[in-house]
């Protein structure tokens, strides 16, 4: 590292927690913003007080805003818990003590988005919406992962373009993101939308919960996009018949920003919150 010039990472730690800063994260009003990642603490008071100086720290080399906790960016870990029915957590959701929510709002940040998570029987949706012409749905083809995974990633930059603190992704993140899930793909789960060219128009990407056991019962609906209007209900309705008709009793429609049309539709398919997390900012 040169001489007064800080890393893109490092870690502000104290007796009893620690904090790491992203220094190349999504802007917030505007600002130049870090990200407070990678975040631990034992005590509440302890967890603000390295949140504070991490701030403080990062006030002094001129950025203007924070976001935490963030490992970088929203396609990283990040987020809280900060509401729960009980229900055990699912593959790849993040969790925490119930602190680290005090922590942060003994801090001065704010909550500045919200996420939920909702589950609904396994059962076809009804859907007045008629199959689109010219688009055809396919499985994703494992022998060819990382050639799909490269098509998903360039739909991925466009549909998710709008959302709350987006940031693009280099493609070789993407797959470093997904290669090790991978084994656990059930590809009659991954819907791919094509066009009579062949080109890419939306994707659907589902998994079994195997925190569940080998042989779960639930299935993580886990993001869905299209290029083509009605495309991602096209989708959806693909998918569900499918997990019913593959044994799933349950599907998770996780981690979804609570203003997004993913959202909207789970409630409107009557499925039932079990979980609330939040993000928090602020200007330094």
């Amino acid at each position: 590292m040169k001489e007064g010039v800080a890393t893109m990472t490092d870690t502000i730690s104290i007796p009893g927690a620690e904090v790491t800063l992203y220094r190349d994260a999504p802007l917030f009003e505007g600002q130049r913003t870090a990200a407070m990642g990678g975040f631990a603490c034992e005590t509440p008071e302890l967890g603000a007080r390295v949140i504070r100086e991490a701030m403080t720290a990062l006030k002094a080399e001129g950025f203007g805003a924070v976001l935490g906790p963030m490992d970088g960016n929203t396609w990283a870990k990040h987020r809280l818990v900060v509401e729960s029915d009980g229900r055990a957590p699912f593959l790849m959701e993040p969790h925490n003590p119930p602190h680290y929510v005090d922590a942060f709002e003994q801090s001065g940040l704010k909550i500045v988005s919200r996420y939920l998570s909702a589950v609904r029987p396994a059962e076809a949706l009804h859907s007045d919406t008629l199959p689109l012409p010219g688009l055809r749905l396919r499985t994703l083809d494992l022998s060819r992962a990382e050639a799909e995974l490269t098509r998903i990633h360039a739909v991925s930059l466009e549909a998710f373009a709008s959302n709350t603190f987006y940031q693009p992704i280099v493609l070789e993140d993407f797959l470093a993101s997904y290669r090790p899930i991978l084994p656990m793909i059930d590809p009659e789960l991954v819907l791919l939308a094509e066009d009579e060219a062949g080109a890419l128009k939306g994707f659907l990407f589902a998994a079994p919960d195997f925190a569940e056991g080998a042989k779960p019962k639930t299935v993580i609906l886990k993001t869905y996009a299209s290029r083509a209007k009605g495309g991602g209900s096209m989708l959806a309705g693909a998918f569900y018949a499918r997990a019913k008709a593959k044994g799933f009793t349950e599907v998770i429609n996780a981690l979804m920003h609570e203003s997004n049309l993913s959202a909207t539709h789970s409630g409107n398919q009557g499925s039932r919150i079990f979980r609330r997390y939040a993000l928090w900012g602020g200007l330094l």
